[in-house]
């Protein structure tokens, strides 16, 4: 059992690289952003970064849900931005069964993807706020890093690779 949290700023691929993870290894998925409080959208829909106040009750509710999954003995894929290690700690903590996929990339080639993006809550004038947020992950908190740049179904398939490795 395994539950993987792919993490990022916005426009990294998070919901694609989950939704091709999920389905190569048959495994559950749940788009992190979907557990959000409607005050949340609104607040992030009309360009205000959320604040640390607003992140608890929503990262505590996406690890309630990894949570029921490993009771479950249930594998899956989450997205969940997970910019700061204090969210990730909430998210991971000791679960030995939870690993953070970082989709690594850089601003200008996210701002590009986020500019070319339709439907969603997150307007690009929010990246900024986003990277300037991102604590990368640390060595001790075991994360795959991928880069973005290739295409989604490689990215996916070095990520499977990389879990194979560590097993």
């Amino acid at each position: 059992m395994t539950v993987l949290v792919l993490m990022g700023v916005s426009g990294c691929g998070k919901t694609t690289i989950a939704k091709l993870l999920a389905a190569d290894l048959g495994w559950a998925i749940l788009e992190g952003d979907d557990l959000h409080p409607a005050a949340n959208v609104a607040k992030m829909h009309a360009g205000t970064p959320l604040t640390d106040e607003d992140r608890w009750p929503w990262l505590h509710a996406i690890a309630d849900h990894i949570d029921a999954w490993r009771a479950a003995g249930q594998s899956g894929v989450v997205t969940c931005s997970a910019l700061r290690r204090v969210y990730r700690d909430i998210l991971i903590g000791q679960r030995a069964d939870v690993r953070i996929v970082y989709l690594k990339g850089d601003q200008a080639l996210i701002a590009a993807r986020l500019a070319a993006r339709k439907g969603h809550f997150m307007p690009p004038g929010l990246l900024d706020s986003q990277f300037a947020t991102l604590e990368e992950p640390d060595a001790d908190e075991r994360p795959i890093v991928v880069h973005i740049g290739p295409p989604a179904d490689a990215i996916a398939s070095e990520i499977v690779t990389d879990l194979k490795a560590a097993v």
